[in-house]
């Protein structure tokens, strides 16, 4: 059987930058997007050259925001894939898309290029929030993107930020019914932080408070649960069947390619891991350090990591991997649960996620 691997697209580019994100974003609104798929192409040539019997698993279009990206040239790049490499049946094919991008027909648009999982980026559900998070797009647009989504598409998401400044639990409750009426298939909600040389940090923006914070996730933890969105990884929640094939790629260790400005990969060819930077650098990893990366990523999973596709990944075997003090004083208190073949994170060790991995990884 032919090994898989995904393939995620990064388009760095926005119309404005969002006072809370730190991620690698350009601001330039006179783009020659020929140019730059061009490119994109000549760099899935180049991983086909590197990669030519693989199986493509998925393919996420990520930014940035790449719902500004002209339709033909989606289509040219997945069109391009099928040229290069077999697929998986009926493959997991994702674009994260702004309620603010303002194209006539966008998302019908962008499902007949090719795109079957749409990701919008609310955020929020009310104005005021909305413009505190420096989101260009109103809740009119938010509402009408909404509606236009889950008619063109069968499968979506939405993503959300809570643990605003002074945010109520009853507000945010009213969000969350309000997110679940909806009927969308997948739900992404995030913490808001304030990461260093933001916007945010820079004006002295502070979050909710850690306390507040924690029982505000748990809360929503047991709130979508209870309406048919059980958590599978600590940010992502989904109906039955619908969890993001190419995001579990990331938590699982599986292999992908990153193509554009600040996208990187994993690879592993024949018994040597690889970490992928723009463009098409490669680094070698050890498997000592590639362990650790599996435990960084695996627990954020509601089923936590398989010791198994642990040792097949980076040839270590988990439980002596990890120190077995470090793994009963958590199970002690706890934080996971240590099974034959799966280690995972309780609902209290997930409100301590970070600590629990700096200690099995130290």
């Amino acid at each position: 059987m032919k090994k898989e691997v995904s393939i995620y697209f990064h388009w760095p580019y926005c119309k404005s930058k969002c006072p809370y994100c730190d991620f690698y974003k350009i601001i330039d609104r006179n783009l020659n997007q020929t140019e730059i798929i061009d490119k994109y192409i000549k760099d899935l040539d180049d991983y086909h050259h590197m990669l030519p019997n693989r199986v493509i698993r998925s393919v996420f279009f990520g930014g940035g925001t790449p719902s500004l990206i002209e339709p033909q040239y989606i289509e040219r790049l997945i069109n391009h894939i099928y040229k290069l490499w077999p697929v998986r049946q009926n493959m997991e094919i994702s674009l994260e898309a702004n309620p603010n991008t303002n194209r006539p027909q966008m998302f019908s648009n962008l499902h007949a290029a090719g795109i079957n999982r749409l990701s919008l980026g609310v955020q929020a559900l009310n104005e005021q929030d909305l413009k505190f998070l420096g989101r260009t797009h109103t809740l009119k647009d938010a509402l009408k993107s909404i509606d236009d989504v889950l008619r063109v598409f069968d499968n979506h998401s939405m993503d959300l930020i809570y643990a605003r400044p002074d945010q109520m639990m009853s507000s945010w409750t009213s969000e969350l019914e309000q997110a679940v009426s909806f009927g969308f298939k997948h739900l992404s909600v995030y913490q808001l932080t304030i990461e260093e040389g933001t916007v945010f940090e820079k004006k002295g923006v502070k979050a909710l408070d850690d306390e507040n914070a924690a029982e505000m996730y748990q809360q929503t933890v047991d709130f979508l649960r209870n309406n048919g969105y059980p958590r599978y990884e600590v940010s992502n929640f989904s109906l039955k069947e619908y969890e993001s094939v190419h995001n579990k790629c990331y938590w699982t260790g599986d292999d992908y390619i990153g193509i554009g400005k600040g996208a990187h990969g994993r690879l592993k060819i024949e018994r040597q891991h690889y970490a992928l930077e723009y463009p098409n650098l490669k680094e070698k990893l050890s498997s000592y350090e590639r362990a650790q990366e599996l435990i960084l990523m695996g627990l954020r999973l509601e089923k936590g990591i398989n010791k198994q596709y642990f040792n097949e990944i980076c040839g270590l075997n988990f439980d002596t991997f990890v120190s077995q003090q470090k793994i009963d004083e958590l199970c002690e208190l706890k934080l996971i649960k240590n099974e034959k073949d799966q280690v995972f994170a309780t609902d209290k060790g997930f409100l301590v996620l970070d600590k629990i991995i700096e200690e099995l990884c130290s």
